[in-house]
């Protein structure tokens, strides 16, 4: 199915808050499409079941096209599952956390502190960075991150949209990296083979609300805590391919049609990080031009 060319509407508005992102004007109008009648087959997406052949061909090319932009190879597994971001910071520390060990956080603005907290709830954490006297300004150079001995994992957010701070770099560890990456998973390159779980919501930038796109190694899926729900493991979720009870079917479709979208752009180093910077910087042109100084993060 090939993706209508649409023009620009005049008279659309623009969302810039940090919740919701605006969507490819192509991709909304193959949607409208869809939600009537999607591949011809007189029944729209929203209608389908789960397990048909329709959407299995959805959910086919959404994994690939994920795969290919993020250029993980066999070694990972990449889920598409309920819940934002939070949701899955708990699921993280409930899957990965296990007893004796310890979880390391790099708290560089809400939502890193956000998902310490729900680790809290599970097990044992440890504060490797906390940028909280100081307002959230800055990233942490290396000599600044204080490991726990031996920690399952390092986690931290490799951008926090309230505070602006933003790694240009993962964090170096030889444990485990865990990164959230809801508010900008393929707007720039990245190296999602050198991690061992990626995730992030869907609402910021690859789809509508309701989904998430988790990356995960596969090494780690073996050594899921025992005695957990089904529904909340990992690894039984990736055994059934995303799909051990109904998944947000729409938002994963809309996903789907978001990676397409990159794709034919020219995908995330050859376009989508261009254009990035070029929206960025009439931002930061404005700024650096009112003759203002002002406190925080500047330009990247």
């Amino acid at each position: 199915m090939t993706m209508m060319n649409t023009q620009n509407s005049t008279d659309r508005i623009y969302n810039f808050s940090a919740g919701p992102s605006t969507l490819p004007e192509s991709v909304l109008e193959q949607a409208r499409e869809d939600i009537l009648n999607i591949q011809g087959t007189g029944i729209g997406v929203l209608e389908h079941s789960h397990r048909g052949a329709a959407i299995t061909e959805v959910f086919t090319e959404t994994l690939d096209l994920c795969r290919e932009l993020s250029g993980v190879g066999d070694d990972h597994e990449i889920l598409f599952l309920s819940g934002g971001g939070s949701h899955h910071a708990a699921m993280l520390a409930m899957n990965f956390l296990p007893e004796g060990r310890t979880g390391d956080y790099l708290l560089t603005g809400n939502w890193a502190r956000v998902a310490k907290e729900y680790a809290d709830s599970y097990g044992s954490t440890h504060v490797a960075f906390d940028g909280k006297d100081t307002v959230y300004n800055r990233i942490p150079g290396d000599e600044d991150v204080q490991l726990s001995e031996n920690p399952a994992y390092v986690h931290y957010c490799s951008n926090n949209t309230i505070y602006g701070t933003s790694f240009a770099a993962p964090p170096r560890t030889d444990a485990p990296l865990f990164v959230d990456m809801s508010s900008e998973m393929f707007s720039r390159t990245w190296d999602y083979s050198g991690h061992a779980v990626s995730y992030a919501c869907a609402q910021k930038n690859l789809g509508p609300a309701a989904g998430s796109c988790v990356i995960v190694r596969k090494d780690l899926l073996e050594r899921t805590n025992h005695g957990l729900p089904k529904i909340f493991s990992y690894a039984a979720n990736a055994e059934k391919e995303s799909r051990l009870n109904t998944p947000p079917v729409f938002t994963i479709y809309m996903m789907g049609l978001v990676f397409r979208w990159i794709k034919e752009q020219g995908g995330v180093s050859r376009s989508l990080k261009v254009r990035n910077r070029e929206k960025a910087g009439i931002i930061y042109d404005a700024i650096d031009g009112s003759g203002r100084i002002l406190d925080g993060p500047r330009r990247p």
